[in-house]
């Protein structure tokens, strides 16, 4: 057991870059946590820290140490959980990264039957609108909207695809008029994504016609709820995925404009760490998202022309 210990106390100095913080996360006091440090070193041969008055790193043959020991601990933790997933008893902290619009919109609103299905687990939402790496960040699932993964050790599970909307309130279209063509936008005031791919840039399509249109924004942010938030306060007309402005639009706050052209749509999806064995609560979750998405017809909505529902 003192090895596992010294082990796991190793690999979370190496991560942390503290000898306290580490000694915090195993429930150790700092002598404990100094004492199993340099028992392991001592029972290797060999340094694997180095300390000054003001920083704590690897030595070269510490750091090879932590890839392999980061890795074992990975490997008693993956057995561990396909024990656990086994049981259907889920249980620990669930690491949840998403942005902030998804968080609010899909992810929030469905905590409480998640944790009511399973009480033993805690979640933890990181709201992030860029991609965090999930190995690094310790991430267990992360909802994003790319295609593939360029790490190969990401697993991908597909929930839905999305229409991209032009939209803006009734009080701005009363004031400014409605777009007819696409011609027309260049007059209109944009409420523009700084986080989109060229989000200067909007490319449509029709009955395979592309047709690109350089934009400048009245407003642009990084934050999906800023710009729905100034549409609905009359400012412009904002472009972002369905699944942020669909309840607007059906409720009369928000009103599509050239609704029959298409932007680049987006595929939403589940991102995990590939694992031979899933654990329990990320398993768990996986699954209900899945169930929910289904259930509520996400895809189908989120697809569709509006003014037919």
């Amino acid at each position: 057991m003192d090895r596992w210990t010294e082990i796991e106390l190793f690999v979370q100095v190496a991560e942390t870059g503290s000898l306290s913080r580490a000694a915090e996360a195993l429930d150790l006091s700092n002598a404990a946590a100094s004492r199993h440090l340099s028992a392991l070193e001592e029972r290797l041969g060999a340094r694997l820290v180095e300390r000054n008055t003001r920083r704590l790193y690897l030595t070269d043959t510490g750091q090879e140490f932590f890839t392999r020991a980061k890795n074992i601990l990975f490997d008693l933790k993956d057995a561990e959980s396909a024990v656990n997933a086994t049981s259907l008893s889920p249980t620990g902290v669930l690491r949840i990264s998403a942005s902030l619009s998804f968080s609010l919109h899909h992810v929030a609103p469905l905590l409480r039957e998640y944790t009511q299905r399973y009480p033993n687990v805690t979640v933890h939402v990181e709201s992030a609108n860029r991609y965090m790496d999930i190995i690094d960040n310790n991430i267990d699932v992360a909802i994003r909207t790319r295609e593939i993964e360029p790490d190969s050790n990401i697993t991908i599970r597909r929930l839905a695809e999305t229409r991209r909307i032009l939209a803006a309130s009734p009080r701005y279209f009363a004031q400014h008029g409605i777009p007819k063509t696409l011609d027309d936008l260049q007059r209109h005031k944009l409420l523009i994504y700084t986080h989109a791919n060229n989000p200067n840039e909007l490319r449509f399509s029709r009955d395979g016609k592309t047709t690109t249109l350089n934009v400048k924004g009245l407003l642009d942010a990084n934050d999906g709820q800023i710009l729905r938030v100034a549409a609905l306060d009359g400012l412009g007309i904002l472009v972002q995925p369905s699944y942020i402005v669909y309840e607007d639009i059906v409720a009369g706050r928000l009103v599509p404009v050239l609704d029959d052209w298409d932007l680049p749509r987006l595929t939403i999806n589940l991102a995990y760490p590939s694992r031979k064995h899933l654990s329990a609560k990320v398993r768990t979750f996986i699954d209900f998202m899945v169930e929910h998405f289904a259930k509520m017809d996400y895809e189908r909505k989120w697809t569709g022309r509006f003014g037919v529902y």
